[in-house]
């Protein structure tokens, strides 16, 4: 791949066929009539909705997307900065390798076709946090585009395959910070993140629910963190979601009974600061879009393009702008960069260098340790390194779906209690097997089990010291015929009773068991009084 960057201008090659983004995927809008937050629910309505999503993700490089800046997070305001992502005059901007590449992984990991031949464009707008007055992005020629991405019930209920239009580079704006509370509407303005590399992903309108967007979003979060290409920490800002939703409404009984579909103005919602304010800010949009169609029968290219901002205190969506037209950001070509070429040998070997991504390894992981969709899918949520750590148990374990039951009602639920990451755990995989294994062998029960690692976490000893210490024992076969007799004669009732035909019954004898000897194993009592009663 020849990639300009630094030293090393690369020659244009012959021009792809343009690539603009639909005129429908613009928003239109509607009055703004909405004063108070609508309840939703789960009942049939009498529409469909349809929802595209625009995300920008931030992604994980050292530094700027066009000059050298750091883009640690959290740094002083304005400390980040130089010539270059500040616009001043004489500067000029030399592209982040690092970043085209984590782009075109994403890109490749979406299933999307990569343009050979991509370059440049400035986006003009005037914004205070946008110190030069125009944006570096990709307009006509994005380096890449025609991608899917599908997201399964981890149940099986249902799925939804989402094309994507295209993933294109751009850099990022300022900081606004508005001093609303203290009533004097000062703004701040922190420019760290100006120039901060982007990778806007715009999908199809092809979502029909607010949960299937709240879902598709996740399984893009997981598949980005998976890919290395973005921390995607929506608190730091490092992934953002638009949304653009409108009703198509079946007047005249539709289509198929000779009437038509309605089609709502498309308005964008902006400001949702998690996946849950997503789906919060598109189930109120769809309900006041069809409010709002139902007072004034507005369809799509009646009305004023409009942007709409999520208010989550209140519950409702708010007008903000009215959109602008691809047109009123006078696009044009960069002048200061030179296009980027992408060979058939540099994408290739990108390819090879992908790890699976989470759907290939839900799927791997059920074939393999045959264990549920539904446990695959838990594991892999949790990211890589536990996906590493279940596979290592598993493979000392010999046994998929017991590692995945360790895993699930321990292993996570103490990473939830005391927090860390699974790097961190301080029972590793070989340990926790062993432990497995002497259930296994009959040496203690699970619940027996569970006390010692509860205590090789609080204590950080070796499983061997804990037993010692916890006076636990294997009991022989002797001891436990023994003990089982002496029960029996004890009990005449449940003898009766098993005699009887209620097998049931010899469960009342567990707790006198454990009583009289902590370290039997209940499932090797039960079995022996049953077989004792048996020969009687």
């Amino acid at each position: 791949m020849l990639i300009p960057h630094r030293p090393e201008p690369s020659p244009p090659l012959a021009i792809l066929p343009t690539f603009v983004c639909p005129p429908e995927r613009l928003s239109e809008s509607v009055p703004d009539t909405a004063s108070a937050p609508v309840t939703t629910t789960a009942t049939t309505v009498p529409y469909t909705t349809v929802i595209g999503l625009e995300v920008h993700v931030q992604l994980q490089t050292q530094t700027k997307l066009f000059c050298g800046c750091s883009t640690k997070f959290g740094a002083p305001p304005n400390t980040q900065v130089c010539p270059t992502c500040l616009g001043l005059p004489g500067s000029l901007p030399v592209m982040n390798r690092k970043a085209f590449e984590l782009a075109v992984r994403s890109a490749l990991a979406l299933d999307c076709r990569i343009a050979s031949f991509t370059k440049w464009d400035r986006k003009n707008y005037f914004y205070p946090d946008l110190p030069k007055g125009y944006q570096i992005s990709q307009f006509d020629l994005p380096f890449s585009s025609d991608g899917t991405l599908e997201v399964v019930d981890p149940k099986g209920a249902w799925s939804r395959k989402v094309g994507i239009i295209r993933v294109h580079l751009e850099e990022d704006a300022g900081k606004s910070m508005h001093d609303e509370a203290s009533g004097v509407a000062d703004t701040r303005i922190d420019l760290n993140r100006a120039g901060t590399p982007l990778c806007e992903i715009v999908t199809q309108p092809d979502l029909r629910s607010p949960q299937e967007a709240r879902a598709w979003l996740n399984e893009l979060k997981l598949l980005l963190v998976y890919l290395g290409v973005s921390d995607c920490n929506m608190q730091e800002g490092s992934l953002r979601v638009d949304a653009n939703v409108n009703l198509h409404i079946p007047v005249d009984g539709g289509p198929d009974a000779g009437g038509r579909i309605a089609k709502t103005p498309i308005v964008e919602i902006k400001n949702m600061n998690s996946f849950r304010s997503v789906e919060r800010a598109l189930a109120y949009e769809a309900i006041r879009q069809y409010e709002e169609w139902q007072a004034t029968k507005a369809e799509m290219g009646k009305t004023p393009k409009q942007t709409r901002g999520w208010d989550d205190p209140a519950g409702v969506t708010r007008a903000q702008r009215h959109k602008e037209e691809s047109s009123d950001y006078r696009y044009f070509p960069e002048p200061d960069l030179v296009p980027v070429t992408v060979s058939d040998e540099w994408l290739a070997a990108a390819r090879q260098a992908m790890g699976p991504p989470p759907a290939v390894l839900r799927q791997t992981l059920a074939t393999t340790w045959k264990i549920s969709s539904y446990d695959a899918d838990v594991l892999v949520n949790q990211g890589g390194d536990l996906v590493a750590y279940f596979e290592e148990l598993a493979g000392k374990v010999g046994e998929g779906k017991v590692a995945s039951n360790w895993m699930q009602q321990d292993v996570l639920r103490t990473l939830n209690e005391r927090g860390g990451t699974i790097g961190e755990f301080p029972v590793r995989p070989a340990a926790l097997a062993d432990l497995i294994g002497r259930v296994a062998k009959g040496d203690f029960d699970t619940s027996r089990a569970r006390e010692i690692f509860a205590e090789v976490l609080a204590s950080g000893r070796p499983i061997d010291d804990v037993v010692a210490s916890m006076g636990i024992a294997a009991v022989d076969d002797d001891e436990l015929v023994a003990l089982c007799r002496a029960l029996l004669a004890e009990n005449p009732k449940v003898v009766a009773d098993v005699k009887g035909g209620k097998e049931q019954a010899a469960a009342g004898l567990i707790g006198q068991a454990k009583k009289k000897n902590p370290n039997v194993n209940p499932g090797k009592v039960r079995a022996m009084c049953l077989d004792l009663i048996r020969q009687m």
